[in-house]
């Protein structure tokens, strides 16, 4: 698939999504209005959207209902969010500027920018829960997905690990396993999520999860390499906070060529674990092409 396709995909997909949450997180008015106020700043007018338009399209292409799949990969977007909102806290990375504005902490307060992360993520469960498209099956398969991919042996125990091992430099091994869980976990949630919506078979989902975990993985050495080429543009700093934190990344360990060639590599495995699919994969292909080659 050529790459004026895949922005033309991405940019349909994205504007799907965006609808979506706007219609999920309205505006309210009340004692709390301030709450959502700072939700729809978070989540509204920026990001890629890669984790649910990789929803989308495993569903697409497993030939399942995409407007079925659209409030479920809004959750990941929301607990994406959350995550980002207290990545950005002074007690963690503290960060200044998230997609192009101030961070949610910066333009409210600590403890707004904490709550508003706590929100997003039980809302995104009580979305699940509660899902009319849903039967209780599926219901319960999403949410104990998310619940692992997101929860401590996920997301937050690549955070934990992320920030055990600041100012330490660890081996390749133990920065792999740590962007596995922080960064890849969730992305893989997203490709199984599709796989579940659709009814893909076991052996399917497995060829999904070994995709997503690759292509996780390829996209955080790209995020490693792009703080070093374009951090001012990610982050508002000249300087990204990981360099800051003296944090050991793929760039630190490896240089940025032999990082490139990591990236590539996992692509290539990514692009393995689709090969069984009876499916017409391009889409999810396209997808793996613009997380290697991405700028931003």
């Amino acid at each position: 698939m050529m790459m004026t396709d895949i922005s033309h995909y991405l940019k349909t997909q994205s504007h799907l999504i965006e609808e979506e949450l706007d219609r999920l997180i309205p505006a309210r008015h009340g004692p709390y209005q301030q709450l959502f106020e700072s939700a729809r700043y978070a989540i509204l007018g920026g990001g890629k959207r890669l984790r649910p338009i990789l929803t989308l399209t495993t569903t697409r292409m497993l030939e399942g209902n995409v407007q079925f799949a659209l409030r479920p990969a809004c959750t990941l977007e929301m607990i994406h969010t959350y995550s980002m909102i207290h990545d950005d806290l002074p007690c963690m990375d503290n960060d200044d500027y998230r997609r192009g504005k101030l961070t949610v902490h910066k333009k409210y307060s600590e403890g707004h920018a904490v709550l508003t992360g706590d929100y997003l993520l039980t809302y995104a469960f009580e979305l699940l829960a509660s899902d009319p498209h849903l039967n209780a099956e599926k219901k319960a398969q999403l949410i104990t997905i998310l619940a692992r991919q997101s929860g401590s042996d996920g997301m937050i125990g690549g955070q934990v690990m992320d920030l055990i091992y600041e100012g330490q430099k660890v081996s390749l091994d133990t920065l792999r396993l740590l962007h596995r869980n922080k960064t890849a976990a969730l992305i893989t949630a997203a490709i199984e999520f599709g796989g579940i919506i659709a009814n893909a078979n076991p052996s399917q989902l497995d060829s999904l999860r070994q995709f997503g975990e690759a292509i996780g993985l390829a996209f955080q050495v790209i995020d490693d390499i792009l703080d070093i080429t374009s951090s001012e543009a990610k982050h508002g700093r000249s300087i990204a906070s990981d360099i800051r934190n003296e944090k050991s990344t793929y760039v630190s360990l490896l240089g940025i060529e032999q990082a490139q060639s990591y990236a590539l590599n996992f692509y290539n495995q990514a692009i393995k674990a689709l090969k069984p699919l009876p499916y017409d994969t391009s889409f999810l292909v396209g997808l793996a092409d613009f997380i290697l080659k991405r700028k931003s």
